[in-house]
């Protein structure tokens, strides 16, 4: 598989590209007014303690308060240790509060603490909190407030497990004793390297408690790394051939850094200088045009209409124009199987998480159903983010879920529509109508107006002279009272007023 990375850098932004066999398929996105979260460290204070949901909200000094529950309390227990760390993930904590000590022994309103972003504001829901501190490397993952080594379970050699635990093992005194995941990139990494790391870790950790001790609540007390070198260090591996970065400053800093931290791919990073910008070469604007639109076209002629919501996504697959060339069974068959790859392309390239409902067409032969999810499972095998598929329901439906830390491609980009207010749907111009018929006469009723006027957007005032004069001339008949019309070049199609004169 050949693998691209591709770094677009602009005073106000970076995107980064990740493209296999010449197909988009994922985008990140960090502008400089509105860095990323996940990760920031913050020196918080507990606001107000909320028994009844086992959790607390959290002032950090951003526009809304975080929420913090009780299972991501560091030394928390719940029959036994707190819900395990994922090796190569920052949490993959439980939710339920049940079997946890009560919020109101382990937390006040008005306590200071130190907590660390799981997951970005989304919509009206605050960041959600852990006081699981921990600081990643390209080798390691640092736990501050843990004392267990662990190996991700990604490393599938038993020996090189062992001799990467022994090797962290080996170091503790040198660094004290702390939590420690080494990660999958340190598969065959010398002593040396994972020495480096755990050095440097210990470095960040030091300066962040010296920053809490002499910094005011709701300030950050230590920030992740900028979007190019943070794809460096999670998402480059052996299996990516080339990194393409248009700027020179960011250049620069990717080959120091990949230097001391990636030595092999130092030679990867390289330097675009072409004349025309690097995500056009590629058709990366397209691209990402295209993952904002609702629907999703299928190369048989079927399509996918994928609609997300605060809740869930959801996922509906239908045949659309392909007809196939042997019965109906096939043809769905045929399209379920091609939209099971679109899907899994498309839940990385927008960067959906939380719930996800997928409705395939539906399918009579168990055969078909089970080679369907197989195919839907092997697509998500590539995905960096955690999955989880589960059966087909009694419904005919998939349910899973994506790991989600960061906002969708459609929340960075797009902001809710100030018309239909996020709805996706208007009044149609009749019921506009019909609604001002009806302002119309509780005005006449309610006061003695000599004249009425309508104010309202030209579409309106259209339908009002035209196919509903009929309806309008008999109402003023019937209130005996005059009405002019005034079309509102300003007015959204659903706004109106109604006005004495």
């Amino acid at each position: 598989m050949n693998e691209e990375i591709l770094i677009n850098v602009t005073p106000q932004e970076s995107r980064v590209a990740m493209v296999e066999n010449g197909v988009l398929v994922e985008v990140a996105i960090e502008r400089a007014r509105r860095r990323g979260l996940v990760g920031n460290i913050y020196k918080g204070r507990v606001v107000r303690v909320l028994p009844g949901m086992e959790a607390a909200f959290v002032d950090l000094g951003l526009d809304r308060t975080a929420f913090l529950h009780v299972s991501d309390i560091a030394g928390v227990r719940r029959n036994g240790p707190v819900a395990g760390e994922d090796d190569d993930s920052l949490s993959s904590r439980a939710v339920d509060g049940s079997h946890y000590p009560p919020i109101g022994e382990l937390l006040h309103e008005g306590q200071e603490l130190l907590v660390q972003v799981l997951k970005e504001p989304l919509g009206t829901k605050g960041a959600r909190l852990t006081t699981q501190i921990t600081l990643a490397s390209r080798y390691l993952v640092l736990m501050p407030n843990d004392h267990h080594v662990g190996v991700s379970s990604k490393i599938e050699d038993s020996g090189e497990r062992e001799r990467l635990r022994m090797l962290v093992e080996a170091r503790l005194d040198e660094v004290g004793e702390r939590g420690w995941i080494v990660r999958t990139a340190a598969e065959g990494a010398d002593e040396a390297a994972i020495l480096s790391d755990m050095q440097l870790l210990d470095k960040l950790w030091q300066a962040a408690r010296e920053r809490e001790s002499t910094q005011a609540t709701g300030t950050v007390v230590h920030e992740d790394l900028p979007l190019a070198l943070r794809t460096l260090r999670d998402l480059v591996d052996g299996t990516v051939d080339r990194i393409r970065v248009d700027s020179s400053e960011v250049w620069q800093k990717m080959q120091r850094f990949a230097r001391d931290f990636l030595p092999n791919m130092a030679e990867r990073v390289e330097l675009y200088q072409g004349q025309r910008p690097i995500f056009e070469i590629y058709g990366i604007e397209d691209e990402v045009q295209r993952a904002l639109d609702r629907k999703v076209q299928l190369k048989s002629g079927g399509y996918l209409i994928i609609d997300q919501t605060e809740a869930m996504t959801t996922i509906d697959v239908n045949t659309g124009g392909f007809v196939g060339h042997r019965n109906l069974e096939e043809t769905i068959f045929k399209t379920n199987l091609e939209a099971a790859q679109a899907i899994a392309r498309q839940l990385r390239l927008r960067n959906l998480g939380g719930i996800i409902i997928i409705d395939f067409i539906d399918m009579t032969e168990p055969e078909h159903r089970r080679k369907v999810l197989g195919a839907l499972e092997k697509a998500l095998a590539g995905d960096h983010a955690r999955t989880q598929v589960c059966e087909v329901s009694s419904l005919g439906l998939v349910e899973m879920t994506r790991k989600r830390t960061r906002e969708s491609l459609e929340n960075v980009l797009c902001k809710t529509c100030p018309t239909c207010g996020g709805r996706g749907s208007i009044k149609s111009p009749e019921t506009v109508c019909y609604e001002i018929f009806r302002e119309i006469l509780r005005e006449a009723r309610q006061f003695d107006a000599r004249q009425l006027m309508v104010l309202a957007s030209q579409e309106v005032v259209d339908m009002l002279l035209d196919e509903e004069s009929t309806s309008l001339a008999e109402l003023e008949a019937f209130i005996g009272v005059p009405t002019r019309l005034q079309a509102e070049a300003l007015y959204a199609p659903e706004q109106f007023d109604v006005v004495l004169v």
